[in-house]
């Protein structure tokens, strides 16, 4: 805060003791350190409060930008939200126009194709073999040859 040495103190020292005498300095000093005391503590205590104030003010800020940010938003969803309502209207405008003029047209539906129905198909129990199917013939035939059967190892 102050700038001031120590040749400086000694000076003022000098000068307390010399104007204020020897029995009531000590005193004198005392009130002084506790004056200076509440001065340091008002200090600390309004800058304190100058940087909450401040903290306080950016919350705002960014509270105000939240809540821009957040608006902005919520139009820009409303536009297009407008915008499909719209074409969602037309579409539905559109579809009927054509509904009313296929109506107003009354065209004979188209016949549906006569389907021959086909018989049904039986179906056979899996636990029963099918009883036309032609017995099972391996079809593999396997060569046996006759010959030395003893076998070397190297």
């Amino acid at each position: 805060m102050f700038e001031i040495g120590f040749s400086e103190l000694l000076v003022i020292g000098v000068v307390a003791l010399i104007v204020i005498g020897p029995e009531r300095l000590p005193k004198v000093a005392r009130t002084a350190g506790h004056l200076y005391g509440r001065l340091q503590r008002y200090v600390s205590s309004v800058k304190s409060d100058i940087s909450q104030e401040m903290r306080l003010d950016e919350i705002r800020r960014v509270g105000q930008d939240f809540k821009q940010s957040i608006e902005s938003a919520a139009s820009d969803v409303e536009q297009q939200a407008t915008v499909v309502d719209d074409y969602l209207r037309n579409e539905l405008d559109n579809v009927n126009q054509v509904v009313a003029s296929v109506k107003s047209e009354r065209v004979e539906p188209v016949q549906k194709p006569v389907l021959t129905e086909m018989p049904a198909q039986q179906s056979l129990p899996l636990d029963a073999p099918d009883q036309n199917a032609a017995p099972f013939v391996p079809s593999v035939v396997v060569e046996t040859t006759h010959g030395d059967h003893t076998k070397t190892s190297a």
